[in-house]
């Protein structure tokens, strides 16, 4: 019969390899059934009601960089920036869901954003703070202006030189040039033929120096006061509140060729600037966004991939954009113009040490990939750390295999001879229909070239840097957020007298920093309905393992040391 030790021993061993089992196998299946049907989003679920309401606003950050000699600079003398903020303001993100796809794989939505002014978050500042801020509004349109009169003037005189070289007249003069080059008594005829060559270049050719444009930029130049409320230099004294939201007026009673301008402007359809009831005009940074909504979205819902939940499929009916360059090929669209990732609200569960992911932005037309840099704990609910890489910003070019993003739509810019900006700044022209340039806060990481000529940066990496931290099962984002900056070049542009002393400067005007951190009540949920779970999932496991392989061991100690006692030990 067998000895009542060994049979404690075997069911120590039978708990022991059911804590393994349920803890290497049971467990972590159920979990991931259970966290796959928790992300899915499905109508009437709890995670469609999370998804059309997040459950806490995001933060809004928005620092701005006061110019504190503007005079100055008039005259050529380098920008002094000095940043204040930051202006913290909740944004509510609500999405109008217009339907689902016939096999509710993916969801169609409209989202709606609204910001509200934290005060307590902002203290010491306030939206009435006074700030001089470079004025975007009327450095926009000299540039814009300034870029679409040399594309007329460059596309009609590469035209002219088409029609001048396919003139046979023109093709016999240049072969009979060839052949006489350099060669006496023919070197006299040689230069006859270059002066009447050049001769009728010359009354082709349409250049900077056209009359008919030197009138036109004359006429411009007389009526930006009448446009732009008599500009005293490139920067514009307002406040906080109409520089990000309610608007800095302009054109306000035009009259003539200013309400021509005006009018054009108007009708550019620029996001940033909205006609007011009284039929003036007025930029704002964020005006425009605040409680609309205009981009259609199509994501996943999770429905048959739960590692594909909330990926962008389509934004605005279109799988891809139609921003950046595209391959030479026909139909082949370029990495720049793929959309890749979520709107980062939220992100694929079931993480793992060393992937990378993508995010959506909207605001710069471009997906940006993030790397796994750490494990990390946020209020005791682990995490890994994501943060972007070099392929952002720094590294981009054709030794990059992504120049399809050097638009090269700037001229007389500080820029590479091949178009492309320099390391760290990203030409947002052809996104935003206006000359704005990206880089991070502060111009962290972008080339001594931009940095050098601005005074009052501090860019900091722990600071400055886009990082999100994730919950590495349900991949919901715990803090962090996207930091960019919005900066223009500030140059002299020919003819227009109040720039004509400026020195070429990439001149910062904001940066903003978009993100969450999960509030104490948020913490209190997830904790409850999750990581408490997993603990004592987790506790049940090495329970059953360690107390099966204990009772086990020692039942069979037990009863080895009683099989090695003596016979008459037992008798006694």
């Amino acid at each position: 019969m067998l000895h009542w030790s060994l049979i404690v021993s075997a069911l120590g061993a039978i708990v022991a390899m059911l804590g393994a089992y349920c803890g290497w196998s049971l467990f972590p299946t159920m979990i991931h059934k259970k966290v796959e049907q928790s992300v899915i989003i499905a109508d009437g679920s709890e995670q469609f009601k999370r998804f059309v309401n997040l459950p806490q606003p995001l933060n809004f950050k928005v620092y701005i960089f006061n110019v504190t000699n503007p005079d100055m600079i008039q005259h050529g003398a380098i920008p002094i920036v000095e940043e204040i903020g930051p202006y913290v303001y909740k944004q509510y993100r609500h999405k109008k869901v217009k339907h689902f796809s016939r096999d509710g794989s993916k969801i169609t939505y409209v989202q709606k954003v609204h910001f509200d002014f934290d005060e307590d978050a902002s203290a010491p500042y306030t939206q009435s703070d006074r700030i001089v801020a470079l004025n975007m509004h009327m450095n926009a349109f000299l540039q814009v202006f300034e870029r679409e009169i040399t594309d007329i003037l460059q596309g009609f005189a590469n035209r002219l030189n088409s029609r001048l070289n396919s003139t046979p007249g023109v093709r016999v003069l240049k072969r009979l040039m060839d052949r006489i080059r350099g060669k006496p008594p023919f070197s006299w005829v040689n230069g006859i033929l270059v002066s009447l060559i050049e001769d009728v270049k010359s009354v082709l050719q349409i250049g900077e120096n056209d009359p008919g444009l030197a009138l036109l930029l004359v006429h411009l130049n007389a009526n930006l006061k009448a446009v732009f409320n008599d500009p005293r230099s490139m920067f514009v004294h307002t406040s906080v509140r109409e520089y990000l939201f309610d608007g800095v007026r302009f054109c306000i009673n035009p009259q003539g060729i200013a309400k021509a301008i005006c009018n054009q402007i108007k009708e550019s359809g620029s996001k940033t600037i909205r006609e007011q009831s009284d039929g003036s005009l007025a930029f704002s940074f964020f005006g425009h966004k605040n409680g609309s909504g205009h981009e259609v979205y199509e994501v996943h819902t999770g429905k048959g991939d739960a590692t594909k939940v909330l990926e962008i499929q389509k934004l605005d009916d279109s799988h891809n954009l139609h921003v950046w360059l595209n391959s030479s090929n026909e139909g082949e669209t370029s990495a720049c113009n793929q959309i890749n990732g979520t709107d980062a609200s939220s992100y694929p569960p079931f993480r793992q040490r060393g992937d990378s992911m993508y995010i959506f932005s909207a605001d710069i037309c471009r997906s940006v990939q993030l790397f796994y840099q750490s494990d990390i704990q946020y209020q005791g609910i682990p995490g890994f750390r994501y943060s972007i890489g070099e392929n952002f910003i720094n590294d981009i070019g054709p030794e990059h295999d992504n120049e399809c993003f050097c638009v090269d739509k700037l001229a007389n810019v500080i820029k590479r001879k091949n178009g492309c900006l320099y390391a760290g700044a990203l030409d947002l022209t052809t996104c935003l229909d206006a000359p704005v340039i990206l880089t991070l806060p502060h111009m962290l990481g972008a080339s001594n070239e931009y940095r050098k000529m601005i005074r009052g940066l501090k860019p900091d990496a722990k600071k400055h840097q886009t990082f999100v931290d994730v919950q590495t099962l349900t991949g919901t984002p715990l803090q962090g957020g996207k930091r960019v900056q919005f900066n223009m070049f500030l140059k002299s542009i020919n003819r227009i007298t109040i720039t004509e002393n400026l020195t070429t400067v990439l001149m910062p005007a904001i940066w903003v920093e978009e993100g969450i951190q999960l509030n104490g009540e948020m913490v209190k949920f997830f904790k409850k309905r999750l990581i408490n779970t997993l603990k004592t999932l987790d506790i049940v496991h090495w329970a059953g393992l360690c107390g099966g392989v204990g009772v086990a061991a020692l039942s069979l100690i037990y009863y080895i040391y009683q099989r090695g006692r003596p016979v008459k030990e037992l008798v006694k």
